[in-house]
């Protein structure tokens, strides 16, 4: 957990650096090696590591457009995600995704844009393995600031009459975009939503991956089992603006501040060093961890660009014989009368 922890900050920090390349002092989104919009989950490391160590290769992961602490703790490919975040041929999706909408079968992994989205096809998945009569879990990750939003509830409301094995993580940051959460949704605690679809609801209120993995434990057990669904929150702190280039001027200082404070990260090299690991021990998964970011971006910024004809495949351009653009409607047919 620890090493998923610190590949996700080192991978965001890096990102963050090669995303900003030729965009300053300017800002220009569509200049650099990463054109296009970043989201990076720097400060949420718990809420990935936690839950995905329970998790098996055949279960499935839905993740939001900060996706890439949650992938990293899946198993994501590294190296083909950072391809796919540069637009790289070898991208997972041929570099035609990008960063908010990653796609691994190998490992049951999807990331969506679309605030709330996740939780749909994670029930689907659900669904799917308790039709098969496999034990496969399914988790979707989301915000609170999308609780409110149709996706996420009706997805709860189908998983609670099925009694689906899905377990839905929100990752509460505190702010919706630009908005503290106290001014999008009148519940401060997101885990009550559960209440209403009659599922069991639980919160992990600090940045500790250790609390969230026994919550998780007992939530992915419950679906594993048989047992239904579950809704958990856990309190995180974004480190860095909703996207890069934000300029957080409706931030608080004394809020960035404390996310800083409350490092998952440090908090957890703590819990490791009252358990008896050494600082060599640490340090070393630290380097190794940060080699293998280091290799990924090298590998990805060394890989083909796509032709720009590929931009015609693997989409639905191509009509069926006989297709004809915005055929004239046939006349219809008169019966007379006063119709």
């Amino acid at each position: 957990m620890y090493g998923w922890m610190v590949t996700a900050r080192y991978y965001e920090e890096r990102l963050q650096e090669e995303y900003l390349e030729g965009k300053q002092p300017a800002f220009d989104i569509s200049a650099g090696p990463i054109p296009g919009e970043l989201h990076l989950a720097a400060g949420q490391e718990a809420a990935a590591a936690g839950v995905c160590a329970h998790l098996r290769g055949a279960d499935t992961v839905t993740a939001p457009h900060r996706p890439h602490h949650v992938a990293i703790a899946k198993g994501v490919d590294l190296d083909r995600m950072t391809a796919e975040i540069f637009g790289r041929r070898t991208g997972l999706s041929k570099g035609k995704g990008g960063h908010m909408h990653l796609f691994d079968a190998e490992v049951n992994f999807a990331g969506s844009g679309i605030i709330a989205e996740g939780c749909p096809p994670a029930v689907g998945a659900a669904l799917a393995a308790k039709k098969r009569g496999e034990d496969s879990v399914a988790v979707a990750y989301l915000g609170e600031g999308a609780i409110s939003q149709g996706g996420f509830l009706e997805s709860l409301n189908l998983a609670s009459v099925h009694d689906l094995p899905v377990v839905f993580v929100i990752e509460d940051n505190d702010w919706a975009i630009s908005m503290p959460k106290e001014r999008v949704t009148d519940v401060e605690n997101g885990a009550k939503r559960a209440d209403g679809f009659d599922m069991p609801g639980m919160r992990v209120d600090h940045d500790d991956a250790v609390a969230v993995y026994e919550a998780a434990g007992e939530a992915v057990g419950r679906a594993r089992d048989g047992n239904g669904p579950t809704l958990l929150e856990v309190q995180v702190h974004r480190r860095m603006g909703h996207f890069m280039g934000d300029a957080e001027g409706y931030r608080p200082d004394a809020d960035t501040e404390r996310a800083k404070q409350r490092d998952s990260i440090e908090r957890m090299e703590n819990t490791l060093q009252n358990a008896g690991i050494d600082d060599s021990t640490i340090e070393d998964i630290r380097d190794r961890s940060h080699e293998r970011v280091e290799d990924a971006i090298k590998w990805a910024k060394d890989q083909p660009e796509p032709d720009p004809e590929e931009a015609y495949e693997d989409v639905f351009t191509n009509p069926p014989a006989g297709w004809t653009p915005n055929p004239e409607p046939e006349p219809a047919e008169t019966t007379g009368g006063d119709d």
